[in-house]
This record gives C-alpha cells, structure tokens and sequence, in this order.
C-alpha cells in the first residue's frame, strides 16, 4: 500500500516512514501542507497520514481540498486531544483521528481499521499491480495493461482472496460461464497469457504462483 506522511516534525515523520516501511508499505513523505497537497496529485496514495499544524497550509485546509476531488482514506495526526478538535477534523472527511504522542502499535491498528473499511472499495492495490474493477482497468507500476475479459476475470479471483489456492475446477466454475466445455488446459493457457502481461519474469513470476498438485494463488507478499 502507498501511504504519503505529511508530517513537518522530522523526528515523527522518520519514525513513521521507517514504522510503515517495515510494515511493507511503500512512503511518501510531505514536510508542509503546500508539499501534502503535491505529492498527494503526484503519487496518489491509497492512504494519507496529515498533521494538523503544519507550515504554509495547515492539515484541515488540506483535507478540505482533498476532499475536493478524491476520497482517499485520511488519518488525523496532532499533538491535540481536544474534542472539537476530533469533531472538526471527522466532520470535514477525516476518517481517524492519531492524539501525539503516539504508539506505533496503534497507528498500525488504525491505519489496518481505515482500510478494511473501505475494502469494498472498486479500487485495489497489490505492490505495484492495481485494479480499478469499476472500469475495468489494471494497471502495473502506473501502466495500463491491456487484458481480455477472461484475463481479467482470472486476475480478479486470485485477488480477490490473495495467499488462497484456487483449484483448476473453482477457476473455470468461477469464469467460464459454461463449464462444462472448459478443462484444465484452457486453465493453463490463461494464466500463461495472464503472466506474460503482468510480470516482470513469466518464469519467476511475483504475482501468480503455482502451488503444485492444487492451483494457483496471488502471491501473499504482494498484499499490500
């Protein structure tokens, strides 16, 4: 997952990048609201950190712009403990609030909570594979990548439950729309399609794993 931190505190920011870093994700980091406001066209992150004190533009002026044009989950972050200041900040479109000083455990917890909540969303990431299933778009490090609708039918089970086997038969009773006329060799055939159009080696694939004598499954270090 790509989690930008507008922080202008170099001591938090750099124990939050290095916390989620560890974690898996993949950070942004932001040192004023104006940069907030940049990176987060920039890099268009699945998940924002924001202070709320920071320099040039403060964090509910940079929610309120966000919240604009995107709904991209935000997660308060300030030394205050107020709450009009927890009211303010989820009456604008915060969807958590993180009182400093903070644990880290905790920031875990809820930047977990936030995106389980908006799981359901059509927009999933998976490393640097992302699918918009509202438009039916896959995209691998911010290129479009072409797939048939049985390609991508194929690609959206495996995500759909990533680290899960799914067997030979549960693939072709879950996309083909008559079973019957499909076997394992036409099984086989789209997940060579698929992997020749998602990964960086077919070979060795990343995302697409074969476990044999029972299927295949998403990779599950590409869960992010």
């Amino acid at each position: 997952m790509r989690i930008l931190i507008a922080e202008d505190d170099p001591n938090s920011l750099n124990l939050l990048r290095k916390f989620l870093e560890s974690k898996g994700h993949q950070v942004v980091t932001a040192h004023n609201g104006q940069d907030a406001l940049d990176k987060f066209g920039e890099a268009k992150p699945d998940l924002l950190l924001l202070d709320v004190m920071m320099p040039k533009l403060d964090g509910w002026t940079v929610l309120q712009k966000i919240r604009e044009t995107a709904n991209t989950p935000v997660i308060m972050v300030t030394a205050k403990d107020s709450t009009d200041d927890k009211v303010r900040g989820l009456s604008t479109g915060a969807d958590d609030y993180i009182t400093k000083p903070f644990d880290l455990r905790e920031v875990e917890v809820r930047v977990s909570a936030v995106m389980r909540r908006i799981s359901k969303s059509p927009f999933m990431t998976f490393g640097q594979l992302e699918i918009d299933d509202e438009r039916k778009e896959v995209r691998l490090q911010g290129k479009r990548i072409e797939l048939s609708p049985k390609e991508y039918d194929l690609l959206k089970l495996l995500t759909s439950k990533p680290g899960r086997v799914f067997s030979h038969r549960e693939i072709i009773d879950s996309i083909w729309s008559d079973s019957q006329f499909a076997s394992s060799e036409d099984v086989k055939k789209y997940i060579y399609l698929l992997r020749n159009k998602i990964e960086d080696d077919p070979d060795d694939p990343q995302f697409i794993l074969t476990v044999r004598g029972f299927g295949y499954k998403l990779g599950a270090e590409t869960e992010s």
